[in-house]
């Protein structure tokens, strides 16, 4: 949990490190006077002023622009007051204390991670969603991403709940209508057509959630580990997706020992490719420590690609050790389309042979298996197709937004929920109208947790502690 938001609050607000410029920002009631302290001088409103930045003996920390934003034309809603000085971590820590000092008085405290933030989000100035969508924009890791948490943090993704919280709020206010008036001989929803209300509201959540659920995808992408036995081209196929040699290549079997990690992007959507120890029994202490990690990896990855050599299916003993490895596979990755069978080094062997290499695996895993040669990268786009097919990805007409987990999870919710009151509607009965009505209540719930109208504290503490400092 975040400490109180009463008290005045400061931070350095840019990344650590050296840089051109660094920013320490202060927010908290009535700042007037500690701007004057600092920098000698009245400030004006939203206007940058060039001056020293003062000790507490008159002398200059050093010389930047000062800004003062008084509430509530703020990003936190409060008094704020920005110091833009050298980017060098000394001088910043400098600036930082002083203003600590100097505003010791009216209680200035260091900034907990999200604190600015979360003032914006409780003063009103963001909801729930924009809010996270800042730390979103700051962690974005590809263009894609960053153009759909600028699109959330714009409040796209508040409208588009906002727009689904009212239809829900008018269908409530009809069957509220009706319980609370049952002498009434007008049957209030036949004639506003709630059943057709409701099969619509329905309708606009599933686009929504389909639209949220790509959007989740972009911001956290998928973790793909790549599984087999030594020598199958794991890590060439790592170092063919990337596009650069980040894994050792060599002809001993057991070269890879430890989890070897790189990020890229399919169109936008990043995905963490997990190269692992190839799995065998060994007596090597190290290999079989890198191996117990790589079944780790594989039960925790969100696609696994298991390699097949094309240049050894038809041997006697690499067959039976393959069978031995799939057989250990996790069962949900199989059962929920997790796995992906890569058949590689297709150039070292002819056409016919790869007929026969396919024609002897089970249906089961000879159905979506990708023939390909991560050394001369023939069949890597098929596969790239095909990762973004088992993720959910697909391409849509409008403008995606940001979003996370708890967002799909919360909609998922609601979708569950409008469903049951279909069901008790459906019934036609008046006697099931209050469960229709509860139904209804718990669907607007879930949607409002998602912009933070109604979100319990503990989960406010969770989303804004992830946040950096000064944030």
């Amino acid at each position: 949990m975040l400490a109180s938001h009463s008290s005045p609050i400061a931070a350095i607000a840019t990344a650590p490190g050296r840089g051109a410029v660094g920013i320490v920002r202060v927010s908290g009631p009535a700042l007037s006077a500690l701007a004057h302290t600092l920098c000698g001088r009245t400030l004006k409103p939203r206007l940058a002023h060039y001056l020293p930045f003062l000790d507490d003996a008159g002398q200059a920390i050093d010389h930047g622009l000062a800004i003062y934003f008084p509430a509530p034309h703020s990003y936190t809603g409060e008094d704020v007051l920005e110091l833009q000085a050298h980017g060098g971590p000394v001088v910043l820590q400098m600036l930082l204390a002083r203003c600590l000092q100097a505003g010791k008085e009216i209680g200035l405290r260091v900034a907990e991670p999200g604190e600015f933030t979360q003032r914006a989000y409780l003063n009103d100035k963001l909801d729930l969603a924009q809010a996270e969508a800042v730390a979103d924009l700051i962690d974005a890791s590809t263009e894609a991403a960053a153009r759909s948490a600028s699109r959330s943090l714009s409040g796209g993704f508040s409208a588009e709940i906002h727009r689904l919280r009212d239809a829900l709020v008018r269908l409530r206010l009809l069957v509220e209508a009706t319980l609370d008036f049952p002498e009434e001989e007008i049957d209030f929803l036949k004639k506003a057509d709630a059943q057709g209300q409701l099969l619509a509201l329905q309708a606009a959540v599933a686009r929504v959630l389909d639209l949220t659920q790509q959007g989740a995808l972009l911001r956290e992408g998928m973790t793909v580990v790549l599984a087999g036995q030594p020598n199958v081209g794991k890590s060439s196929l790592l170092n063919a997706l990337a596009g650069a040699e980040r894994a050792i290549v060599t002809a001993v079997a057991g070269t890879t020992r430890d989890k070897v990690t790189e990020t890229l992007q399919i169109r936008g959507v990043p995905v963490h490719v997990v190269d692992t120890a190839g799995l065998r029994d060994s007596q090597d202490e190290v290999e079989r420590i890198g191996i117990s990690r790589s079944w780790q990896a594989i039960h925790e990855a969100d696609a696994v690609l298991f390699l097949h050599d094309l240049s050894r299916m038809h041997q006697v003993d690499y067959q039976r050790d393959d069978a031995v490895i799939m057989d250990r596979l996790p069962e949900p990755a199989r059962r929920e389309g997790r796995l992906i069978h890569v058949l590689n080094k297709s150039d070292l062997v002819s056409q016919a042979q790869i007929m026969q290499a396919t024609g002897g695996l089970s249906e089961s895993t000879h159905a979506g298996a990708v023939v390909l040669s991560a050394q001369t990268g023939d069949g890597l786009q098929a596969l790239r197709e095909q990762l973004l097919t088992m993720a959910g990805w697909h391409s849509v007409p409008e403008g995606l937004f940001i979003a996370r987990k708890r967002h799909v999870l919360a909609l998922i919710q609601t979708q569950n929920h409008l469903q049951s009151a279909q069901q008790q509607l459906a019934l036609a009965e008046n006697a099931a109208l209050d469960l229709v009505a509860e139904e209804l209540r718990l669907a607007q719930q879930q949607l409002s947790v998602i912009t933070g109208v109604f979100t319990a504290d503990d989960l406010l503490g969770e989303i804004f502690s992830r946040f950096c400092i000064g944030k």
